[in-house]
């Protein structure tokens, strides 16, 4: 399978996700610039972490006007499998193919460090692999990663297990000891309600080895490529 892994202007991700699904996941990937229009027949998309246009107006506001969107949009809507990592999260959020907003970090301070991140859901392309509750210690860096939402949405996101990650405590609970930007509910990462695009700001691809301090991002990626293998993403045929 190959993944497209879109870099934008102030993306400093890019080579991190390309790496980990290329040279440590095994698969196929290729790097999409932003003005690009086709995504080359990618059977997965990764918009990675980074800055893109500087976080210019508001983060991923400029992006999502990038001509390559407009081939994420449709690809999306056909079912297949989006992956949004930090930024790339931001920009799905303003694109739209997400629910919310994020918002500066309670105490206004960018935050970086390992985080404690527990899986809520199991059946996206990109959690297959994980088991329902298991921690994963990935690693934050951001300064806007404090998820908003209206009441209303934030409710439709919990009752229909539309969120997928929750930052958490040493001891898996998700308490404000365990919330490192003031993410209402803890919230971490969600998906769209066809299950096939996960926007999260953690970052798996930054924990995918053991030399940079823990393995446990691979799962994410690992799980769309048996997604893959299996013929199914986001609960439709990649066929």
């Amino acid at each position: 399978m190959t993944f497209a892994v879109i870099v934008f202007p102030g993306s400093n991700s890019d080579y991190d996700a390309f790496h980990a699904a290329s040279a440590v996941v095994g698969a196929q990937a290729s790097l999409v610039w932003h003005k690009d229009t086709s995504l080359g027949g990618a059977d997965a998309v990764i918009l990675p972490g980074g800055f893109a246009h500087g976080d210019y107006l508001r983060t991923g506001a400029i992006a999502k006007f990038s001509p390559i969107m407009a081939a994420v949009n449709s690809f999306a809507e056909r079912g297949g499998p989006v992956l949004g990592i930090c930024n790339g999260f931001q920009v799905l959020l303003e694109a739209g193919l997400l629910p919310g907003a994020m918002v500066r970090n309670r105490g206004i301070k960018f935050v970086s460090k390992m985080v404690p991140v527990r899986v809520e859901a199991t059946d996206t392309p990109f959690t297959g692999a994980c088991t329902a509750g298991q921690v994963l210690r990935m690693p934050i860096a951001h300064g806007e990663g404090n998820y908003f939402a209206e009441p209303a949405v934030i409710e439709a996101l919990e009752r229909d297990r539309q969120v997928v990650f929750r930052y958490v405590d040493e001891a898996g609970q998700a308490s404000a000891a365990g919330n490192p930007n003031g993410s209402i509910n803890n919230i971490a990462g969600i998906c769209n309600a066809g299950r096939n695009v996960v926007g999260l700001m953690p970052h798996p691809e930054r924990a995918c080895e053991a030399s940079l301090g823990s393995a446990d991002g691979r799962v994410v990626l690992d799980s769309m490529v048996q997604a893959f293998a299996a013929g199914v993403a986001g609960g439709r045929s990649l066929a």
